[in-house]
């Protein structure tokens, strides 16, 4: 393990490395990379956590002088029947519990798609109109249910101090992993809560195409909820698994420049994550990908912090 008197780079001070970025690598070997290219930070992924067993992997990264940006991810909220949301209940609060072990008041939230294939055998939601909706396919049902369990986890995540950051993926993603998809829907869900409990994280992969997007950043500012900014490319044409189109910063179509100054304007001062999943980058060296993120971030963000 590389020593504690670690300090970060000048520009890089608020630079954090996702361990998403660096799936090949175990948690000691992405701490490890982080600091030989000076970052201050790592984002942590519960896998990697789960991995090393939870307080190991709190000693490694306060044993390197890094501080954890945030840990992801809690959430998948949307099971419509008892078990399953019990279970999820559970889960998100050993995430919590996670969270507050590792030093981090971030965990951050994928609330979850439609709970179930079309068809399959969800008792139906009364629908405005008379007829019996598909659970499957009701939306808003689903939206409802996410508020409702948002509702349930945070007075626990207040007695630990953790703060739910809920994220908004792309549109794509309504299905399967997040009924919300934009900004203004995740700042809605919050609004009833504290900002110090539930906040919203600005992902440029996931909300660079929103209209509403300079708005919407600035009232998360306002209200005081921007808990964290993660930034990666947009890449096309997309991968086979949507999931893993994201890329360097300046090798797509996101503009940093623009949504930084918004970010920086609204008044987020904290750590930026580079979150990239990619293959052709997680087929790469750990510390040749680390070392193209710095560059990237000095060149395509830092300059508009």
């Amino acid at each position: 393990m590389t020593s504690p008197a670690h300090a970060a780079d000048g520009d890089l001070a608020r630079l954090s490395l996702n361990t998403a970025t660096t799936k090949a690598l175990t948690l000691a070997e992405a701490v490890d990379a982080a600091v030989r290219a000076g970052l201050p930070a790592v984002g942590l992924w519960r896998d990697r956590v789960q991995e090393a067993g939870l307080e190991r992997a709190a000693r490694l990264v306060a044993d390197a002088g890094l501080r954890v940006s945030s840990l992801c991810r809690g959430g998948f909220l949307t099971a419509a029947d008892d078990a399953g949301i019990a279970a999820a209940l559970e889960d998100n609060r050993r995430a919590v519990v996670e969270a507050a072990t590792l030093g981090t008041r971030e965990l951050v939230f994928v609330v979850g798609g439609l709970p179930a294939s079309p068809g399959a055998g969800l008792p139906a939601s009364p629908h405005p109109g008379g007829a019996a909706a598909d659970p499957a396919r009701d939306v808003a049902a689903t939206r409802r249910r996410v508020a409702d369990r948002i509702a349930d986890l945070v007075p626990f995540a207040q007695e630990h101090g953790v703060r739910l950051v809920l994220e908004a993926l792309h549109p794509m993603f309504a299905a399967d992993r997040a009924v919300i998809s934009t900004l203004g829907q995740a700042l809605d869900l919050a609004e009833p809560f504290p900002a110090e409990t539930v906040g919203v994280v600005v992902d440029t992969y996931h909300v660079w195409w929103d209209p509403d997007l300079e708005r919407q950043i600035a009232r998360a500012g306002a209200e005081g909820r921007i808990a964290g900014y993660q930034v990666c490319d947009f890449l096309l044409p997309l991968a086979d698994d949507a999931l893993l189109s994201r890329g360097y910063m300046g090798d797509g179509f996101v503009d940093f420049a623009t949504i930084t100054r918004w970010v920086g304007q609204a008044g987020y001062t904290g750590d930026v994550e580079v979150e990239i999943f990619n293959q052709a980058i997680w087929d790469q060296p750990g510390d040749d990908v680390v070392a193209t993120v710095a560059e990237r971030y000095r060149r395509h963000v830092l300059p508009f912090l």
